[in-house]
C-alpha cells in the first residue's frame, strides 16, 4: 500500500508495481476488468490488480473468502466490489471460467458488441462528468489531474491558517505546513440536528458524511494558462465541484511564474471537502412534514437543496439550521432529492404495514431515472433499473451495483465524527465507515431495455437501495444504523 508505507519498512527489498508485470498478464487482468465493469475512475484498481495477482501463486483454492480477504488492504469507492470479484474468479480460475474478451462478454442480454465511445457515454452520464472506459484505465492511465504537470514545478498544500505553503518539492511544503498526519479517532458519531418538535409518525436523524472519493483534489497551471481539472477521469460524486485547487494553482502560478501544483493530502480532503449534510426529519401520516438540513458556516446556502428535496417530497418545509462543522454541499450526488425520495418511500411501506426484509421500494430521479430495489430476507439485494438507452450494459451494472455500496454505507455505516466545535476528528479514509468486500451482500442488476434517451440511472438505484435498507431494517430513527455513536 504505497500510500500508507514508509520507504524505511521497502529498505534493502524489492518493489515491484504493475507496470513490472509481465505484460501478456497485465492484459489478462485489464481485460477482465473490462468485460466485467470492474473499473470506474481506475485510480484504486492498479493496487488491487496486484494485490489480487499475488494469489495467483497460492497452493490452495482461490475462492471468494481469499479474493475478498486480499481486497481487505484496499478501499474502491465506485464499483461495490462485486464486479471486482468477478473479475478476480475469471482471471485466478476460482470457477472454471474461460478468460475473459471484453468484445463478446459485454451483455448477457444481446446486445450489440462492446464500443468504447457507447461505454464512455455511459460512464459519463452515470458519473457526471467525462469519463474514459477501456483497458488502459484499468491498469491505472485513466488520466488524472496531477498526472501531467511538469516536471520541476512548485508544489503548494494547504496551511492551517487557511494560506497555502509552496516549495520545490512536496515533502519540503508539507513540512513548511506542519502536516500532521491523520488519525481514526475513538469518538463515537454524533447526530447534531434535534428533531423537528412534533408528533410524527416517521423520523429519521443522520450525521455528517464523507463523500470518500479516492483521487484527493488536485491541479496545476502553467502561468498565464487554464488550470487541469480536479474531476479529471472521476466524477468524485460532485464532491470536487466546488473544489479551490485549480484557482489556486492559476493564482500561484501567476505569482511565482513558474508552474505550480496544488495537491491535498486525505487530511485536506476530509477538512475542506464538501460533506453530505445531516437531516433531522419527522412526517406525519399524509406525507407532510419538518426537515431540518445542516449548513455550517462557510458553506453555501442550501437553498438548492431544499429545491431538489420539494420536487419528490413537496409535503415537506424545509428549514436550514447554522451548527459547527465541515463544509457541506448541495452539489454531492442525489442531495436533497435523494433525502425526500428515501423519506417518502419509507412512509409509504409503513403505511402498508409491511416494514421489514422484502419490502421493495420504487424511485423516479428527477433526471428519468427509474428503480427499485429489494432486500431479501437472506440480505441479498435484487435491483431494477431503467435508465433509458442502455448503451453498455456491463458499464451500467457497474455503476449501480456501486451506487447499491454506497447507499448501503450510507444507511447501514457511514458517518464522520465531528466534534461539538466543529472539527473533523476522524481523518484517515479507513474511518469512514465505508462497506468492504466481505461486508457488501451479493447484488442482482435487471436493466430494463429502452428506447428513451440515455438518462442517469445510478442515481435512482442510490435513492431506492437506501429506501430498501431503511425499510429492511424496519425504519429505524437514525443513520447509520449498524455504527456505535451518541446523540
Amino acid at each position: 500500500m504505497a500510500c500508507v508505507t514508509p520507504v524505511r519498512r521497502v529498505s534493502g527489498r524489492t518493489v515491484t508495481t504493475l507496470e513490472g508485470v509481465p505484460e501478456a498478464d497485465r492484459r489478462r487482468w485489464a481485460d477482465a476488468f473490462v468485460a466485467a465493469g470492474a473499473s470506474q475512475c481506475g485510480f484504486c484498481t492498479p493496487g488491487i490488480v496486484m494485490r489480487l495477482a499475488a494469489l495467483s501463486g497460492r497452493h490452495s483454492a482461490v475462492d471468494d473468502t481469499a479474493i475478498e480477504t486480499a481486497l481487505l488492504a484496499h478501499l474502491c469507492r465506485c464499483t461495490g466490489w462485486q464486479s471486482i470479484i468477478d473479475a478476480a474468479r475469471v482471471v485466478l480460475d476460482a470457477d472454471g471460467a474461460a478468460p475473459p474478451d471484453r468484445a463478446t462478454a459485454r451483455t448477457s442480454s444481446g446486445a450489440a458488441p462492446w464500443s468504447a465511445e457507447a461505454a464512455a457515454r455511459r460512464a459519463t452520464i452515470e458519473g457526471g462528468s467525462r469519463q474514459r472506459v477501456g483497458p488502459e484505465v484499468a491498469l491505472g492511465h485513466g488520466g488524472f489531474a496531477d498526472d501531467t504537470a511538469p516536471a520541476g514545478s512548485l508544489v503548494a498544500v494547504p496551511r492551517a491558517d487557511g494560506g497555502w505553503a509552496v516549495a520545490d518539492s512536496l515533502g519540503e511544503a508539507r513540512a513548511l505546513a506542519g502536516k500532521v498526519q491523520g488519525r481514526n479517532s475513538t469518538v463515537g458519531l454524533r447526530h447534531p440536528l434535534d428533531p423537528p418538535p412534533g408528533t410524527w409518525v416517521l423520523r429519521l436523524q443522520t450525521t455528517f458524511v464523507e463523500p470518500a472519493y479516492l483521487e484527493p483534489d488536485a491541479s496545476w497551471c502553467a502561468p498565464g494558462g487554464e488550470p487541469s481539472s480536479p474531476v479529471a477521469n472521476g466524477g468524485a460524486f460532485g464532491g470536487k465541484r466546488a473544489s479551490p485547487v485549480a484557482e489556486v494553482a492559476r493564482r500561484l502560478a501567476d505569482e511565482h511564474g513558474r508552474p505550480v501544483r496544488v495537491v491535498f493530502a486525505r487530511e485536506d480532503v476530509v477538512r475542506l471537502g464538501p460533506k453530505r449534510p445531516p437531516v433531522a426529519a419527522g412526517l406525519r401520516q399524509d406525507g407532510t412534514g419538518v426537515v431540518h438540513v445542516a449548513r455550517t458556516p462557510g458553506s453555501a446556502a442550501l437553498s438548492a437543496w431544499s429545491a431538489a428535496l420539494h420536487r419528490t417530497a413537496p409535503g415537506l418545509v424545509v428549514h436550514e439550521v447554522t451548527i459547527p462543522g465541515p463544509p457541506v454541499s448541495a452539489t454531492l450526488r442525489g442531495a436533497g432529492w435523494v433525502e425526500g425520495a428515501v423519506l417518502v418511500a419509507g412512509l409509504a411501506v409503513m403505511t402498508e404495514g409491511t416494514l421489514g426484509p422484502g419490502c421493495t421500494c420504487r424511485i423516479e430521479s428527477p433526471h428519468g431515472g427509474r428503480a427499485t430495489a429489494t432486500i431479501g430476507g437472506d440480505g441479498r439485494l435484487a435491483v431494477w433499473v431503467d435508465a433509458g438507452e442502455v448503451l453498455d450494459e456491463v458499464v451500467l451494472r457497474s455503476y449501480c451495483v456501486g451506487a447499491a455500496h454506497q447507499a448501503l454505507g450510507w444507511v447501514r455505516s457511514e458517518g464522520l465524527a465531528v466534534g461539538e466545535d466543529g472539527s473533523v476528528l476522524d481523518l484517515t479514509i479507513r474511518s469512514f465507515g465505508v462497506l468492504a468486500a466481505r461486508a457488501m451482500p451479493s447484488v442482482s442488476v435487471e436493466v430494463e431495455p429502452s428506447r428513451r434517451p440515455a438518462v442517469n440511472g445510478s442515481d435512482a438505484v442510490f435513492a431506492a437501495v437506501a429506501a430498501a435498507a431503511w425499510v429492511a431494517a424496519g425504519c429505524p430513527d437514525q443513520w447509520p444504523i449498524e455504527r456505535g455513536g451518541t446523540s
